[in-house]
């Protein structure tokens, strides 16, 4: 079980921390964020011999990648640094690492040159940092495609250049690393949209400072350490009745699988009974796959329990509609997705009844729905991630998981989460419905808002690296694969979490 809970921080954030603290006895942070990545760019350099190759930019960016070289060089390697700025235009801190570079002997090339007979041992991006806010252009564009063109490892510092840190958008071009090594701590952008295709793997590096006690986050990456207190063992005297009802309501014609989909997902997390409200009436009688899951009428389910998942397969039409009405009217605890949230984006007055509710409820929309609900576009919503997520946290007071790479969890208090499991075999149909009954599930056992909806987002993509560990996907993954593998970690996180010697004795 990962072990690891990081706080997440804006650049905005970051800089805060950054002009709090005032090193004294230790190195300035610059020095100590290029000893750290020369330290770590070792371990990718095992076994391979041969120059490194190091593009310094014209900001503190580029003064990390002198200090790095600068260590290299004073332990024997051979560096070759290109730097096509004006040294006496750099910052304060980046000058003096330039300085302490050139003293010590090294020398800078004003463009990139040609790889040399056995290949670069490692490709380093310190061109641009966190505070890159518009496109690369010109040199530094062509710079970082014929970087990204050389083969073997690639480090970058921070966040790769061309990578918006807050957000994951690509600002132009961005660099492609194989490995991003941040500081203090880890930043939006390296954990959604197109961060995690351009930052490859991420190791943070907290330079001896606590961001936490220095500035509380509101942002963090989820782990089991954030919700594994919440599933302790099964007690040996117990009842289905233990573990709560969960209603899935949906299944129009020609979309009962979503609803059934559902209903097995949250049967897979140990709910005690599952009802699946179909609309329709032809629908079956009895799942062949689950025939647990316990099939009804659509408008008798909502009747049948205290937490409801509606929208699955619900369709648009007056039935749905007045179907989401009368859910949202009632006491239960929600879970919101699909057609549900379409029919709150074109009635105004289900939304209104929504943002009213005074039941916990939690929204599961994808960017395209999240769109809708917020009358954006889904570029607008994928340009800012986060802020999309909380916007809709906060206009229908509820918990809202903005789904995609690097699904957000945002919270009505303004906290928010950034789960990071889950691989490409996930873009297929259903996996959406999946997550809808993993998180009815866990809310109908009696998990709280927040414990639940962590443990659901990241279960669901932790089923799916499961199984691509398995061999299955990520070509081909089905959504119906998702279950069985969910259960498989679930217990597993409770086992390795609460797992104490009980020895037995027996006399007769």
């Amino acid at each position: 079980m990962q072990s690891h809970c990081h706080p997440i921080y804006p650049v905005a954030g970051i800089r805060t921390i950054e002009h709090a603290v005032m090193p004294t006895a230790q190195p300035p942070l610059m020095e100590r964020a290029g000893r750290a990545s020369a330290e770590e760019a070792v371990r990718l350099m095992i076994d391979r011999p041969g120059p490194l190759l190091i593009a310094c930019g014209p900001g503190n960016n580029g003064g990390d990648g002198f200090v790095m070289a600068r260590h290299f060089m004073q332990a024997g390697r051979e560096v070759v640094v290109a730097f096509a700025s004006n040294p006496e235009q750099l910052p304060v801190d980046a000058h003096k690492a330039y300085t302490a570079w050139s003293d010590a002997g090294g020398q800078t090339l004003s463009d990139l040159p040609a790889p040399p007979p056995g290949g670069w041992a490692l490709v380093v991006d310190a061109l641009f940092g966190i505070g890159l806010r518009r496109p690369i252009e010109g040199r530094y564009a062509d710079w970082i495609r014929s970087l990204n063109a050389l083969p073997g490892p690639r480090m970058a510092i921070d966040v790769p250049s061309g990578l918006c840190a807050d957000t994951g958008r690509v600002l132009g071009v961005a660099f492609k690393a194989t490995q991003t090594v941040t500081f203090i701590a880890l930043k939006p952008g390296q954990l959604t949209l197109d961060g995690p295709d351009h930052c490859g793997e991420v190791v943070l590096k907290r330079l001896d400072l606590d961001a936490n006690s220095l500035l509380p986050a509101q942002g963090w990456e989820v782990s089991p350490k954030l919700f594994c207190h919440a599933l302790p063992p099964r007690r040996l005297n117990t009842h289905k009745g233990n573990f709560g009802d969960a209603v899935i309501v949906g299944g129009a014609p020609g979309m009962c699988g979503a609803a059934l989909l559902a209903g097995r997902a949250a049967l897979r997390v140990g709910t005690g009974r599952v009802f699946v409200g179909l609309l329709d009436e032809r629908g079956p009688a009895v799942d062949q796959v689950q025939p647990e899951l316990m099939i009804r009428r659509a408008d008798t389910a909502l009747a049948d329990g205290d937490t409801i998942a509606i929208g699955p397969g619900l369709g648009r039409d007056a039935a749905a509609h007045a179907l989401l009405a009368r859910a949202l009217s009632s006491n239960a605890t929600l879970v919101l997705d699909a057609d549900a949230l379409n029919l709150l984006a074109i009635d105004a007055a289900l939304a209104t009844q929504a943002r009213e509710r005074l039941a916990p409820m939690v929204l599961t929309p994808h960017p395209g729905e999240a769109a809708r609900l917020l009358g954006q576009s889904t570029d607008e919503v994928q340009t800012n991630r986060l802020k999309a997520s909380m916007a809709l946290a906060r206009h229908f007071n509820s918990h809202v998981v903005l789904k995609g790479c690097g699904s957000f969890i945002a919270r009505p208090d303004g906290q928010w989460r950034i789960n990071r499991t889950g691989n490409p075999g996930m873009a297929a149909a259903g996996m959406g419905d999946v997550l809808t009954g993993l998180l009815a599930g866990l809310l109908a056992q009696g998990l709280n808002m927040n414990d639940a909806v962590a443990m659901g987002v990241h279960l669901h993509g932790a089923a799916a690296d499961l199984l691509l560990a398995r061999g299955i996907g990520p070509i081909g993954m089905g959504a119906a694969e998702l279950p069985d593998a969910a259960r498989d970690l679930i217990n597993q996180w409770v086992a390795d979490d609460f797992a104490t010697p009980h020895p037995l004795s027996h006399r007769s």
